[in-house]
């Protein structure tokens, strides 16, 4: 579970700063850089889950494809216009890819509207509560209905296997999806996952062995200083399960893979980005 000190850099303003329209600029320049970019079709669909119906965004290459299908799980702010250029870039690298609203059950996407400050008790209570009323069994179901929806899209390469990132909370809804459908994931990304390792029986690295993944964990600094001996875990546990992993702390506090956010770093998202592609190209095949 996040907390309010893990998630003092996560503030959202309904005005945009100066350094906000900055990153955001730098984002702009890295689609630039893909051969997919101009090309990139976009679609707000729903995802019918054993508990109702998902909205969600999806996005893939123009064309008739295939390509390799990709689930993102946002942060504890859910679905949101950062998240659907994050999945409109990661498209543009060659992937089918479904951004989800996680909260679904409680409400339609955006679930935070205007200003937004995490170190505020009212506004960590909005989003808290939201994530309080997800369960495993839940997170589980709808994990394997997302699986289905990419793999039941005509773009999707079927014969390749399906990759799954999570941000903040999207961690460890990674980690499960994982385990969920562990013959379809080839491929989980975590960047500043809350709770990846906990003392609890239901922790997420204790899914580790019910997976046939290769993993990238990145961990924020700050939550290293907090949890150092997280690391130690994973590592442990994935060598114990044979699980191919890179397990790495960035010198980069707690969400500085989303622009926007206070703590965005633009040169160490950038290398969390490149690893990223590079565990898809390696893996989803």
């Amino acid at each position: 579970m996040c907390d309010s000190e893990i998630h003092q850099g996560l503030v959202q303003s309904s005005q945009m700063s100066r350094r906000t329209v900055v990153l955001m600029g730098a984002v702009a320049a890295g689609f630039a850089t893909s051969g997919f970019a101009a090309d990139v079709v976009e679609k707000d669909v729903t995802v019918t889950t054993p508990d109702g119906s998902a909205d969600a965004v999806l996005y893939h290459p123009a064309g008739k494809g295939p390509w390799p299908a990709v689930l993102v799980w946002p942060d504890i702010l859910g679905l949101r216009p950062v998240f659907r250029d994050m999945g409109k870039r990661l498209a543009a690298e060659g992937f089918v890819v479904l951004v989800p609203n996680p909260f679904y059950r409680s409400k339609r996407a955006p679930v935070v509207d205007g200003e937004f400050d995490f170190s505020k008790p009212a506004d960590r209570e909005k989003v808290m509560a939201l994530r309080q009323a997800m369960t495993d069994p839940g997170i589980d179901k709808d994990a394997t209905a997302f699986v289905a929806f990419l793999d039941a899209q005509s773009q999707t390469d079927k014969r390749k296997k399906v990759g799954v990132q999570g941000y903040c909370m999207g961690g460890p809804l990674s980690f499960r999806t994982a385990a969920a459908v562990p013959n379809r994931i080839g491929a989980v990304a975590s960047f500043h996952g809350a709770g990846l390792v906990t003392p609890e029986s239901s922790s997420p690295h204790l899914l580790i062995p019910r997976t046939k993944a290769a993993y990238l964990i990145a961990i924020a600094k700050n939550d290293d200083a907090r949890q150092p001996e997280a690391k130690t875990a994973l590592k442990a546990a994935f060598s114990a399960a044979k699980r191919p992993a890179t397990v790495e702390v960035y010198p980069a506090d707690h969400g500085w893979c989303v622009p926007g956010s206070q703590v965005y770093d633009a040169a160490a998202a950038e290398r969390a980005w490149g690893e990223l592609i590079r565990l898809y190209k390696a893996n989803l095949r």
